[in-house]
C-alpha cells in the first residue's frame, strides 16, 4: 500500500498496489503493520456499508465526540464517490481544513481520517456503495454532525446535491 500525506494532519490517501493476473486481482485493504509502519495505531472495532441509489446524494458530515472519538477507513466497493475529511481538532494546526478525493470501486484508494474529524461523501454514480472500518463503536449520545455546505469550511461537492438528510 502507499500511503499519501493529506492537508488535513493524519489523514491519508492509501493506495493499494494490486497483484494482478488473467484472473482478476488482489489487493490488501487493511494490515496493521504497515499501518503502523506509517505512524497510524488504527485498530478497527466495527465495520459498515453504505449504499446511495441516486449520484448527487450527499451524507455527512459525521463525527462522534469524546468519550467515543472514532477514527474510520474508508473505501468505495462499487460505484464512486467524492469523499472527504474536515478537521474538527480544535488544538490541530489544520483546524477547519478539509481534503477530498474520489474513491472508486476500480482504484481501490482509500481514505483514512483520524480521530476528531467528520466524514462525508457524495456518490458520484448511481448505486454507489461504501464501506468503512471505526476504532470505536457506534454510540448515538456521541453521535454529531456538520452540515456538508457550511461556509465556514467552504466544502464544494462535484454534483449538485440530490438529497441531503435532515
Amino acid at each position: 500500500m502507499r500511503f499519501t500525506k493529506t492537508d488535513v494532519l493524519g489523514a491519508r490517501v492509501i493506495d493499494p498496489t494490486p497483484h494482478q493476473d488473467d484472473r482478476g486481482r488482489f489487493l490488501r485493504a487493511w494490515c496493521s503493520r504497515e499501518f503502523f509502519e506509517h505512524g497510524i495505531n488504527f485498530v478497527p472495532v466495527q465495520a459498515n456499508m453504505g449504499f446511495s441509489a441516486r449520484k448527487g446524494t450527499v451524507r455527512g458530515m459525521h463525527f462522534q465526540a469524546k468519550p467515543a472519538l472514532e477514527a474510520k477507513l474508508v473505501r468505495c466497493t462499487r460505484g464512486a464517490m467524492f469523499d472527504v475529511v474536515l478537521d474538527l481538532r480544535t488544538a490541530s494546526p489544520s483546524y477547519g481544513k478539509w481534503f477530498a478525493t474520489e474513491l472508486t470501486a476500480e482504484n481501490g484508494r482509500m481514505l483514512y481520517l483520524p480521530e476528531g474529524c467528520a466524514h462525508g461523501y457524495q456518490p458520484l454514480e448511481d448505486g454507489t456503495e461504501m464501506h468503512y472500518m471505526a476504532s470505536e463503536v457506534y454510540t448515538p449520545r456521541a453521535a454529531r454532525g456538520a452540515h456538508f455546505d457550511d461556509p465556514e469550511f467552504g466544502i464544494r461537492c462535484p454534483l449538485p446535491a440530490t438529497a441531503v438528510s435532515e
